[in-house]
């Protein structure tokens, strides 16, 4: 009979990490990963809450590792990007300079 009583308390210990899984370390995985996601698709023009709370606007994405930010008028600051810890607003793609319409260029 001992060994019946052994089984299950392994049955409620396997049962009890599922739960805790399930609850508390799938979510966190889930998180994180969107975290990254949202870390690596930064460009100019965003808004940013650095680690220490500081909100500033994406100025220049140097490398894969590193973001100029400005937080404040030609206040402009470099901050390694794993230290961002929010993505506010996403800011307007860089549009490219489209050629102003002149009588010489429509004659062509």
């Amino acid at each position: 009979m001992p060994a019946e009583g052994a089984m299950g308390q392994i049955l409620l210990l396997v049962a009890m990490f599922a739960v805790f899984y399930l609850l508390l370390i799938r979510p966190q995985q889930k998180r994180m990963k969107e975290h990254k996601a949202r870390i690596a698709a930064i460009r100019r023009g965003d808004t940013v809450v650095t680690g220490g709370g500081i909100i500033g606007k994406v100025v220049k994405v140097e490398s894969g590792e590193e973001v100029v930010i400005e937080i404040a008028d030609n206040t402009r600051v470099r901050v390694v990007s794993s230290t961002i810890a929010d993505v506010r607003a996403k800011g307007e793609p860089v549009k490219e300079a489209v050629p102003a319409k002149t009588p010489a260029n429509d004659a062509g």
